[in-house]
């Protein structure tokens, strides 16, 4: 029996990865449509990248981003206390500085404690008023912005390359996986195939 059959559970494995590393290539190349031998070859992605963009976009916009959740934390009370330390600092500025300049008369009879109560008014006013005010400004957000349309519109005008680059930093473990997998398989056909013969 030549020595030469049990080379074939290695050749096998590297049909089964080079098998692989091929199928992988050809979801991104050839990034434009090629004849050989009357067959078009497109990479399936560059083919099918405004589909892909499409159904992207409804996942995007109906299973990850709602809009209602984004006016919702917009609009929620904890985070408008977050500005609120700086809205307070404003005001105080504007009482101790500005209205100096801007109603001098005024600034003349209005005391420290006047003041104070102006500043805890006003701040009382922004505090009921602020949720509101955000509220209806994430509504006309909502109005205008179009998440699905925004995401199909940028993956459809991705780069072929960009495309490949993003999709493979993703899944770069998982498309090593498939070509060490075509190339264990192919080793146990190898196998498989030396005890046919021996058999």
């Amino acid at each position: 029996m030549s020595f030469t059959i049990f080379l074939l559970p290695l050749i096998s494995a590297f049909i089964g990865w080079f098998t692989n590393w091929i199928a992988i290539k050809m979801l991104f190349h050839p990034k434009e449509p090629k004849r050989f031998l009357g067959i078009t070859i497109h990479g399936i992605f560059p083919k099918g990248q405004k589909q892909f963009a499409q159904k992207l976009g409804i996942l995007v916009a109906s299973e990850l981003l709602h809009f209602d959740e984004i006016a919702n934390k917009i609009a929620d009370p904890s985070q408008l206390q977050q500005v609120k330390p700086f809205i307070e600092k404003h005001i105080e500025h504007f009482l101790e500085h500005k209205l100096k300049e801007k109603l001098p008369v005024i600034s003349m009879f209005v005391g420290a404690g006047t003041l104070d109560k102006i500043k805890e008014g006003l701040l009382e006013e922004i505090d009921a008023l602020l949720p509101q005010l955000m509220q209806q400004y994430a509504e006309n957000l909502k109005s205008k912005i179009d998440i699905e349309a925004m995401v199909t519109e940028k993956v459809a005008h991705f780069s072929s390359d960009k495309l490949e680059e993003i999709l493979v930093s993703i899944m770069k473990k998982e498309f090593r996986f498939v070509e060490i997998i075509g190339a264990v398989l192919g080793f146990v056909i190898g196998l498989l195939q030396i005890l046919i013969t021996i058999l």
